[in-house]
C-alpha cells in the first residue's frame, strides 16, 4: 500500500462519522419542522415575515449604498464568496433579508447578495428608469417641465404622494411620476 492509498483510507474512516452526524442533524431539523418548531416560532413566538429579524424594520425596504464600492457576498459573512460589486455611490438598493450585521440586497436589475450593514445608508435615493423623464414644478401632468433626466440618473428622494415623487437630481429639484423611478414602492407615501 502506498502513501496515497493509506491517506485515502484514513480520510474515508474520518468522513463516515461526519456524514452520519450531518444526516442525524438533518433528520432532527425535519422532525422539528414537522412538529411546528421553526426558528420563527422559538423563544418569542411567531415573527412577522414582513419585518426584519434584526431591526424589526419593514422587509422589503429601500436604502442606498454609502460609499463608492460594496461587495455583495453569496452568504452573510466574510467567508462567503463575493458574487457582485456595487460601484456607484448613492445607488438605491432593496433590502430583502437580514442576518446579524448583514443585509441581503438587490439592485434595480435584481443583482445583489449579502452586504455588511455599515456599507448602507438610510438616505433614500432613486434611479430614473425612463429615458428623458420629465421633472415638473408641481405634481401635475400639466405643470411646467423644469428639467429632464436620462435613464440611469440617481437622485435623492425628497417626498412622495400617491403618484408623484419630488427628487433632487444633481441640484435640480422637481416632481416626477413614480412609474419613471426605481427605489420607491408604488403605494409608498413620504412626507
Amino acid at each position: 500500500m502506498n502513501r496515497k492509498q493509506f491517506l485515502a483510507g484514513v480520510l474515508a474512516m474520518v468522513a463516515a462519522p461526519v456524514a452520519a452526524q450531518d444526516f442525524a442533524a438533518d433528520g432532527a431539523a425535519v422532525a422539528e419542522e414537522e412538529a411546528g418548531i421553526t426558528p420563527e416560532t422559538t423563544r418569542k413566538g411567531p415573527r412577522d415575515p414582513h419585518k426584519g429579524a434584526v431591526t424589526n424594520l419593514p422587509i422589503p425596504r429601500f436604502v442606498s449604498l454609502k460609499g463608492s464600492e460594496g461587495n455583495a457576498r453569496r452568504g452573510p459573512g466574510l467567508t462567503h464568496r463575493i458574487d457582485w460589486v456595487f460601484t456607484t455611490s448613492g445607488m438605491p438598493l432593496k433590502i430583502t433579508a437580514e442576518h446579524e450585521h448583514w443585509r441581503r440586497v438587490e439592485d434595480s436589475e435584481g443583482m445583489g447578495g449579502w452586504v455588511h450593514y455599515s456599507l448602507l445608508s438610510g438616505v433614500r435615493t432613486i434611479l430614473v428608469t425612463q429615458d428623458m423623464a420629465e421633472f415638473r414644478d408641481d405634481p401635475e401632468t400639466n405643470a411646467m417641465v423644469s428639467f429632464q433626466a436620462e435613464q440611469g440618473v440617481i437622485g435623492k428622494l425628497l417626498e412622495c404622494n400617491t403618484d408623484w415623487c419630488r427628487v433632487n437630481a444633481g441640484g435640480n429639484k422637481g416632481w416626477v411620476l413614480k412609474t419613471a423611478l426605481w427605489g420607491v414602492d408604488p403605494n409608498e407615501i413620504l412626507t
